[in-house]
């Protein structure tokens, strides 16, 4: 099967002790691909870095909306800057989190505004992270969309149906990780069963996630083919299919990769 491991945190605790192996361990079963995703600006350069030793490795550089009161200088010049890198093709990860609420919600919605704003200066797909704030997610993208110039993905789907349309009606792509393969998540398996083909991704978010049957291990690239082959059995297809339409959806929105 061929696939893209579309969000890994390839420098965090976990992975980068490992870094060659747990790539190579992917290679094998088949990912061509990595998109590793920065979430604090200390991390741009490592994460870049990785991308620049590795020609299957690109790169992202962003503020998770956790990170937000820690960045409150944040701008959209800074993410422009740092994105000219010819190995950064992607703005992010960012968003908004009301679920763990790490950082004044004032603070995220001001950050995620400014991911927005890098996105459409440089023409790079906005790569967003959303829990318990649908709402507000859906307002400052139908409004992004509005002024023009900006796409990018829902990572790590866990959100209501209706946000899964809302995003694809505004162009966006819908991201699922090894959270589909849970027993809890039959919401999201069945979100996962009519998502179009041409619209859709999958990821590890390793090292977070483990999908069935690695529960209670440390996510690595290489297990975003267990969540391939689990999504595409709920949807009655071939694996090899959804690796090579997942795999061009990601060249698609990722243009720069290509």
């Amino acid at each position: 099967m061929r696939l893209i491991d579309s969000h890994c945190h390839l420098n965090y605790e976990g992975l980068a002790e490992r870094q060659e192996e747990v790539l190579e361990a992917a290679r094998l079963r088949g990912v061509e691909g990595f998109l590793n995703i920065s979430t604090r600006q200390r991390e741009w350069d490592d994460v870049i870095g990785v991308a620049e030793r590795n020609p299957d490795v690109w790169a992202t550089v962003g503020v998770h909306p956790h990170e937000a009161d820690a960045h409150p200088d944040l701008g959209a010049q800074a993410l422009i800057d740092a994105a000219s890198h010819s190995n950064v093709i992607a703005i992010g990860e960012c968003g908004l989190d009301y679920y763990y609420d790490k950082s004044d919600r004032q603070a995220q919605r001001e950050r995620f505004q400014a991911h927005i704003e890098a996105a459409r200066q440089t023409g790079l797909p906005l790569v967003v992270h959303t829990r318990e704030a649908e709402a507000d997610t859906a307002e400052m993208l139908e409004g992004a969309v509005r002024e023009g110039g900006v796409t990018g993905v829902l990572h790590c789907f866990t959100g209501s149906a209706e946000l899964a349309r809302k995003g694809l009606d505004l162009g966006f792509y819908v991201s699922l990780s090894g959270i589909v393969t849970f027993k809890n998540a039959q919401d999201l398996q069945d979100t996962a069963k009519w998502l179009p083909a041409d619209h859709m991704l999958v990821e590890t978010d390793a090292p977070f996630l483990a999908p069935v049957p690695h529960r209670g291990q440390k996510c690595e690239p290489a297990f975003v083919v267990d969540t391939a082959a689990f999504v595409a059995q709920l949807r009655g297809e071939e694996p090899e299919a959804l690796g090579e339409a997942t795999t061009a959806n990601f060249f698609k929105l990722f243009s720069k990769a290509a």
